[in-house]
Formats: C-alpha cells, sequence, structure tokens
C-alpha cells in the first residue's frame, strides 16, 4: 500500500493488527501452501535417459554398445520409426562414451564408427566384444556417443 497511512487508532497510535489482517494476513498465510505446492512439485526426480531421434524418413534399426565398469557388452535391436524417437536406456547415465549402430530399412546404408561390437539378429544382449565371428556373431562398427557425463542424452540420426 504504497503511500498509505497506518490506520490511527483513537489512543492516535497504529492499529497494526488492522491492517496485518486486511492485507498481510491473507498472502502470508498463502505463502507457505503455495511454497509447499511448489515445493512438491520440483522434488519429482527428473526422467534421465539415453534417447535416440530418426531424423530421416525411413525407418531405422539401432544397437547399442556399452562398457559397464566391468564388460564390454552390446544389445539390440530397436526399431526407430522416421521422424520419431526411442530410449535405449531409461535409467540416468552413469558412464560418458556410449556406442550406436543404425541401419536404414529399405534404402540401405547405416551409421557406423570405428568401435567394433557383436551383434546378431533379433533381440540380443552380448556381453563382449571380442571373437565375435567364433562365437557366431556379426561384426559391426559402431559410432561413439559422448555425452560429456551428462545423465540424460539425446543423439540425432540424420541424412
Amino acid at each position: 500500500m504504497r503511500g498509505s497511512r497506518p490506520h490511527e487508532t483513537a489512543g492516535g497510535g497504529t492499529d497494526t493488527l488492522a491492517q496485518l489482517s486486511r492485507i498481510s494476513l491473507p498472502l502470508l498465510l498463502a505463502v507457505p501452501a503455495l511454497a509447499g505446492n511448489f515445493f512438491f512439485v520440483s522434488a519429482e526426480p527428473a526422467a534421465a535417459k539415453l534417447s535416440v531421434c530418426n531424423k530421416t524418413a525411413h525407418t531405422a534399426s539401432l544397437a547399442l554398445g556399452f562398457f559397464d565398469g566391468k564388460n564390454w557388452g552390446s544389445t539390440g535391436w530397436w526399431t526407430v520409426a522416421a521422424g520419431s524417437c526411442t530410449a535405449l536406456i531409461e535409467e540416468p547415465l552413469n558412464g560418458r562414451f556410449y556406442y550406436v549402430y543404425a541401419e536404414h530399412h529399405d534404402v540401405g546404408g547405416a551409421w557406423e564408427g570405428d568401435r567394433s561390437f557383436c551383434v546378431k539378429q533379433g533381440r540380443f544382449t552380448i556381453l563382449s566384444r571380442t571373437e565375435c565371428l567364433v562365437q557366431g556373431y556379426e561384426v559391426k562398427r559402431f559410432f561413439q556417443v559422448d555425452t560429456g557425463r551428462s545423465i540424460d542424452w539425446t543423439e540425432n540420426l540424420a541424412d
């Protein structure tokens, strides 16, 4: 109430309680309720994950290479429609580097790199990246994804 004077009582003093009850008290009572709602909403954990988005006009298949602190491994296949995204890992990331291999359906071509991992047809998880052929697997060259130690990362595939 800028520019207004406090309400004076018959004794010449200010009636602070009257002023508080008319203006400030409702606000003071509302703040903890609002703050409680604010903190409740913001206390929700963020959904962290590793996602790949297919920014092309064709469906792609993806495989993921990883190091879990003890073993190298690979897992796949995810099918990602044109213009959509999928989560390969649905929890906070704990490594800096992950590896991805992707193939275009129908038109051929692949996104590949210089890191060899084992793959096979159909759904798979392989805890090795050596002697793939001896074990009956194929070898594919995955590209490195550097998350910078982020707990959440999205990689985009584009033509």
